[in-house]
């Protein structure tokens, strides 16, 4: 295959995966506790370095063309996100470094602790506190589920101390890893922590917030715009291929005809 061509091919992969991140980002501008996608790409190395392959004879000139680009794996931006007063006395937001923990089944039928920035509360129909968007269990200190009473005031601390009117009944687990790219994303503003990394977990130094919610990382005008480099650059590559195939064309069928 032209060598052009597979340059080319590789540019337009790379930047549809790009833009299928950064549309994600922009569609979740709105989502509470959101943290934002950054694809990543490198150069990829000439066939003789990748390959380990330096005595093989080349191309020199091929290969001061590079050999295109190629995706690495996806980071996750933990930056802070503002917070948005809601007077909603079940919503708290964290301020600083720091996770909720909800329990979730997992595939296995065991109970799974996330991970989630999304601190959008509520109290069920049986008495405890879970998460509003999808019922999970929220999680103290203890990995223990939350029961709120019915009667008093439901109020919390900075601290995460958990209040009933005047009665004290819980703490809320706010929790940290010591290595937050080993956090994966599950969707639901939900993040799945390997068990290594839950061993090691400590408490966060993040404040609680009541009747806050922190707002998604996303700023839409950056979004929109890396959505539509991410589309011009697809474009282009295209276009690099249907020149490549054209030029092909013409030495196949004109230039290499014999008279």
């Amino acid at each position: 295959m032209n060598y052009g061509m597979m340059i080319s091919a590789s540019g337009a992969l790379t930047s549809m995966y790009r833009q299928q991140v950064l549309t994600n980002n922009l569609a979740n501008v709105n989502t509470a506790g959101f943290k934002s996608d950054i694809p990543m790409v490198r150069q990829r190395d000439v066939v003789r370095v990748e390959d380990s392959l330096m005595s093989l004879p080349s191309n020199a000139m091929l290969e001061r063309l590079g050999a295109g680009v190629m995706l690495m794996p996806t980071r996750v931006s933990m930056a802070q996100g503002t917070l948005k007063v809601t007077g909603r006395p079940f919503d708290l937001a964290l301020q600083g470094r720091g996770f909720f923990a909800v329990s979730q089944r997992g595939e296995d039928g065991q109970e799974q602790i996330r991970l989630t920035r999304d601190g959008r509360f509520a109290r069920n129909a049986q008495g405890r506190l879970v998460q509003a968007a999808t019922g999970l269990e929220v999680l103290d200190e203890r990995d223990r589920p939350i029961d709120v009473p019915g009667r008093g005031s439901f109020t919390v601390n900075d601290e995460g101390w958990v209040f009933a009117g005047n009665e004290q009944i819980a703490r809320l687990q706010i929790t940290d890893v010591p290595d937050l790219s080993v956090l994966k994303k599950l969707g639901a503003n939900l993040f799945a922590v390997p068990q290594a990394a839950l061993n090691a977990r400590t408490t966060a130094p993040a404040t609680v917030r009541q009747n806050h919610i922190e707002q998604s990382t996303v700023n839409e005008i950056s979004a929109l715009m890396a959505v539509t480099s991410a589309s011009r650059a697809v474009s282009s590559n295209i276009g690099m291929i249907t020149y490549h195939d054209r030029m092909m064309d013409r030495a196949i069928n004109s230039l290499g005809r014999v008279a």
